[in-house]
């Protein structure tokens, strides 16, 4: 047998083996996707660090849609972003110190926790020699080899004490801005041909401000900061049930060291499902932007939206990307935020039609899906609607905005680690899968 054909031959042989009725599932008792019938998630852990609410129980225990909220260590994410915003400063590190601690930090700690993020910026020399070898487009797995690598450069990569994860987290968060600025620009460089930059981090600039002065210089306005400040803030945690935190959970409950955990994260945050929704929503928005003539015209937006929902239009998926979320209901608090934000972005960019017509977008998108669905279940516009656009004006390019994403959520990454391995009553997690193969008997070679 040709070793070529043998590929396509096993290939069908699993198609076959891998078939497994979906009735089986409800025969067994089985929540596929670790999902209820309700949709609602099946409780697996405890946690005191993030919750999300996008629904609420009557007497009768019923589900019963309610606004979106999301709590950092029992605070409202708004009541944590509205006195930034007011007061225009910057507070990704802030909320850090909150998520990884559990305390607010007061000026003191706060200006000392900066401090101790600022000398872990810089990347040691040989990670940089590293990231010019692995010259890739795909800075995802660019970041996670480099996690990797870190190991070998750590003096106690397998210490799981309370104190020695804490110093790796505060690493992680401080250098994976670093690391994605580098590798990107290695990549502009090798691939587009552009100028090589590699700046040094400003000791007197945040994670934001640092970030895009590492990928633009000083080609970027105060308010580009501050949205990507809150865009970090409103990725930084999402609960334990989130899939690239659960993978954290589960690899961490193995005692395996930190950079294999985190590394395992990034490659689930890098699926199309979860991190890489915001590029499929900004070329949507691209594609809608050429095909729809007037972007105020509801009866036209209406109709070429039906089109994607009937698989006739854009990439035939039949799904409008950005809209509806597992678990928010009639609102998801991280899009109301960034709403808000893009809107003053869009105006200072001169962009303002196309913020319009993304808000129509919006309304008009959810009132058809909702047409459409058999469930009763409100849905709203998620995160993902809004920050590609927001990338998009800040000047930032679609290659690094899973990037981004895992720039922000390595807060929440680390602080579940934490939890997961210093709990007192923690075990390996191990779920269970039903077999419904029926026994067979074994034949030799020579009678297949």
């Amino acid at each position: 047998m040709r070793k070529e054909y043998l590929i396509y031959k096993l290939s069908d042989l699993v198609r076959s083996a891998t078939k497994i009725p979906l009735e089986a599932f409800q025969k067994y008792g089985v929540k596929r996707g670790l999902r209820n019938e309700d949709g609602t998630g099946v409780l697996v852990g405890l946690t005191n660090i993030g919750n999300v609410v996008g629904y609420e129980r009557d007497a009768k225990g019923r589900l019963v849609p309610c606004e979106g909220k999301l709590f950092y260590r029992g605070y409202e994410l708004d009541d944590l972003v509205t006195p930034l915003l007011r007061e225009k400063r910057f507070g990704f590190e802030e909320v850090a110190y909150l998520i990884l601690s559990g305390k607010l930090p007061d000026s003191e700690e706060l200006a000392a926790f900066k401090e101790l993020l600022y000398d872990n910026m810089p990347l040691d020399h040989r990670t940089i020699v590293h990231i010019i070898d692995l010259e890739g487009n795909n800075i995802m797995n660019i970041l996670a080899r480099c996690v990797l690598e870190m190991y070998t450069f750590d003096p106690n990569p397998d210490d799981i004490s309370r104190d020695n994860l804490m110093q790796q987290a505060v690493s992680l968060i401080a250098k994976f801005p670093t690391i994605i600025a580098y590798a990107y620009n290695i990549y502009r460089h090798s691939v587009q041909g552009r100028s090589l930059n590699i700046r040094y981090p400003k000791e007197n600039l945040g994670i934001a401000q640092n970030f895009l002065y590492m990928i633009k210089g000083n080609d970027y306005t105060d308010l580009d900061a501050r949205t990507l400040d809150l865009l970090l803030i409103t990725q930084a945690e999402h609960g334990g049930g989130n899939n690239s935190t659960f993978t954290v959970r589960v690899t961490s409950s193995t005692r395996t060291d930190t950079y294999s955990s985190i590394a395992a994260g990034i490659g689930s945050l890098k699926g199309p499902l979860h991190g890489g929704a915001n590029i499929r929503v900004i070329d949507m928005f691209h594609h809608l932007k050429e095909n729809i003539n007037d972007w105020i015209n509801v009866e036209e937006i209406d109709s070429y939206l039906n089109r994607i929902l009937n698989k006739e239009a854009y990439d035939k998926s039949g799904l409008i990307y950005g809209i509806g979320h597992a678990v928010y209901t009639l609102s998801d608090p991280r899009a109301k935020e960034l709403k808000r934000l893009a809107g003053e972005l869009a105006k200072e960019k001169g962009r303002e039609d196309e913020y319009r017509f993304l808000t129509l977008l919006e309304r008009e998108g959810i009132k058809c899906v909702t047409a459409r669905r058999k469930s009763q279940k409100p849905i709203c516009a998620n995160l993902d609607f809004y920050s590609g656009f927001i990338y998009e004006m800040i000047g930032l390019p679609q290659e690094i905005y899973t990037p981004i994403f895992a720039m922000a959520r390595i807060v929440g990454w680390m602080a579940h680690r934490i939890e997961e391995i210093t709990f007192d009553g923690s075990r390996i997690i191990r779920p269970a899968y039903k077999n419904i193969l029926e026994q067979r008997q074994y034949k030799p070679i020579n009678e297949r």
